[in-house]
């Protein structure tokens, strides 16, 4: 690809130059909001950080509840621009892809010429939001939010090519993207299948052993079957004690000590030595909640069951550390089971079917301690133990290699793809003679960013 022809400046702090022969309009010449009434039975359409506008029930199923009452609520048509007023900055901006109804914290936008191109200006948006203007023009709100009201989008200029040209770029843009979250997706399935494969090496180690001829006997307990005959089962209260995490109000946490959230259990299976979180502890709470070697650390409460009882093994002591009540604390003995055993045992596939089967969930799923002790532990010799989890360590290390190489290279594409858009639509590359390919619409929507907003909720859970 190749630049323009010839460009001129702009006085845009976000765009210092666009193609000689594009023009650049304020927004109210472009847009007027839109005052819709809600229709009868409308549903709720959400507006995404990854620019997708469409029926809440289509991305989300769990965890809302409705507290808005019908009044609150405008009416949004398939085709309209979307901006959400509070998340703009971070690139909550798109076109709604079907009629519903929003909050009040979206400007729904009209184009007043029909050869105006919504997808080309959400992208335009998005850019400006990329590039950091839109946080820029709210330095005394609060950190990650905007304010970007209708009025605040009106005043601003925009770059305005020619209607065909607007229309080309979509175009390109689309069946771009098409193709590179097709391969974001493919390799995203290698990582599944390298996970899949680590965790079967892990279930066959920790609950069959080393030895392809050792003698089995039953365990009595169906979802474990044979267990080599020489290993014991105890229950993990008969040799642990358990401990909830602190409670406490908000400004209890952002400083002082190391604080364990949710997330740092959720994503490891040995506990990290930098924790996410800090916390105004005392010395008694300190003592209460502390983090030594060997504890065992679980997920105990969540929207749905399936993040509950994710284990994490802490392996060396933190000190001053304490953890959130969203986890409980087990303490095993060590000289019964050993902590790079538990590291693997405790994140074993069986035991997470396990507690997705016993789990009761109501409105929010929730771990007992009740149910935690009574979990059967399967306990090799602890010689045993010590070359199960040496054997464990060197696969998962070979894993962790592999799945580091994948994930890189998918970090590459998203790169990739964001500066292609930001190139494309700003007009410092040419794309008007440039063919487009046929794509699957359903290649347009990225998974990528959905999964680190699951994880950023899941990394900012820290208090009750």
């Amino acid at each position: 690809m190749t630049p323009y022809p010839a460009y001129k400046p702009t006085e845009l702090p976000w765009l210092p130059k666009i193609p000689e022969h594009w023009k650049i309009i304020r927004a109210k010449n472009l847009y007027s909001k839109a005052n819709r009434p809600v229709a009868e039975n409308a549903e709720v359409v959400t507006c995404f950080r990854d620019g997708q506008v469409t029926l809440r029930k289509n991305r989300r199923t769990t965890g809302f509840t409705e507290s808005l009452k019908e009044i609150g609520y405008q009416g949004i048509m398939k085709g309209d621009l979307v901006i959400h007023i509070m998340d703009a900055f971070a690139g909550a901006i798109g076109v709604s892809d079907a009629d519903g109804k929003g909050t009040p914290v979206y400007n729904v936008c009209v184009a007043k010429d029909e050869q105006t191109n919504n997808y080309y200006y959400a992208s335009i948006v998005r850019e400006m939001a990329k590039r950091g203007f839109i946080q820029s023009l709210y330095r005394g709100i609060r950190e990650r939010s905007s304010d970007f009201r209708y009025e605040v989008f009106a005043a601003q200029y925009l770059p305005v090519p020619p209607p065909d040209e607007q229309t080309q770029i979509v175009r390109y843009l689309d069946s771009m993207t098409a193709k590179i979250n097709k391969l974001i997706r493919a390799k995203k399935k290698q990582i599944a299948l390298l996970q899949e494969q680590k965790q079967a090496i892990i279930n066959q180690a920790v609950t069959k052993g080393l030895d392809p001829n050792a003698e089995m006997k039953d365990s009595g307990i169906d979802w474990l079957g044979k267990i080599p005959k020489h290993w014991e089962i105890k229950r993990l209260g008969h040799f642990s004690s358990l401990q909830n995490g602190i409670s406490a109000p908000a400004e209890y946490f952002g400083s002082g000590f190391p604080f364990m959230t949710y997330g740092d259990v959720y994503n490891n299976y040995e506990l990290p030595r930098n924790l996410t979180g800090l916390a105004m502890s005392s010395a008694e709470d300190q003592a209460r909640y502390s983090v030594q070697e060997g504890d065992v650390f679980f997920t105990r409460t969540s929207e749905t069951i399936e993040e509950i009882a994710f284990a994490s093994t802490c392996i060396k002591p933190i000190p001053h550390a304490i953890f959130s009540g969203f986890l409980i604390r087990v303490r095993p003995n060590k000289k019964v089971i050993r902590p790079l055993f538990s590291k693997y045992y405790f994140r074993c596939i069986l035991l997470r079917n396990y507690f997705v089967k016993e789990i009761n969930s109501v409105i929010r799923a929730s771990l007992s301690q009740q149910l935690l002790r009574n979990l059967p532990v399967l306990l090799p010799p602890v010689v045993e133990q010590e070359k199960i989890a040496q054997h464990l360590e060197l696969n998962s290390n070979s894993f962790h290699e592999a799945i580091k190489i994948i994930e890189n290279e998918i970090v590459s594409l998203v790169e990739y793809k964001n500066s292609l858009i930001s190139s494309v639509v700003t007009g410092q590359v040419d794309i008007r003679n440039i063919p487009v390919d046929d794509f699957d619409p359903a290649d347009l929507v990225s998974e990528t960013e959905d999964d680190s907003e699951k994880e950023k909720n899941i990394i900012n859970a820290s208090e009750e």
